[in-house]
């Protein structure tokens, strides 16, 4: 027996501000980005999914924009200690998961064959993680304030 278990997006805002704090470190001290580090964008935040249960397969999206708009998000691998190193973009995994609308009250449309092989990414994954991170990039109107997300998974029982 199978049953579903919906995990929602959580903005985790104080890792997101320390990834702000450090482009705004780098900027007043006129510096470079070490080589391969990934700097977080100001149309970017920091999510977590925090996994509940190991063994999952996915099932699917769930995103709600509510007003038009473009939504990237961005898996970082789980070598990824977030409170001890800098990102680096070789942590950042593909595919990444983008899903837009064209108008508030219109069908949320994605990249299908690259948001399934994202979620199959998630799960694997999650069989070795309890948590995992992700860059959310808002573009064309979306802002974090208008956007809901979630990933179902399937559970064996």
């Amino acid at each position: 027996m199978s049953t579903e278990l919906e995990l929602s997006f959580r903005l985790d805002n104080e890792l997101t501000e320390v990834m702000r704090l450090r482009v705004q470190s780098l900027q007043q001290r006129g510096q470079k980005r070490q080589d391969g580090e990934r700097l977080l964008q100001a149309n970017e935040a920091v999510y977590r999914l925090d996994f509940s249960k190991q063994t999952l397969r996915f099932s699917r999206w769930t995103v709600k924009l509510a007003q038009a708009g473009r939504l990237t998000i961005t898996a970082t691998s789980q070598l990824w200690t977030p409170d001890l190193t800098h990102l680096m973009t070789r942590q950042l995994l593909e595919p990444v998961g983008v899903f837009w609308s064209t108008a508030a009250d219109a069908p949320v449309q994605c990249y299908e064959a690259d948001a399934h092989e994202f979620g199959e990414r998630i799960a694997e994954l999650a069989k070795v993680r309890k948590v995992m991170y992700f860059l959310f990039a808002f573009a064309e109107g979306c802002n974090p304030e208008n956007v809901e997300c979630s990933i179902t998974f399937t559970v064996d029982s």
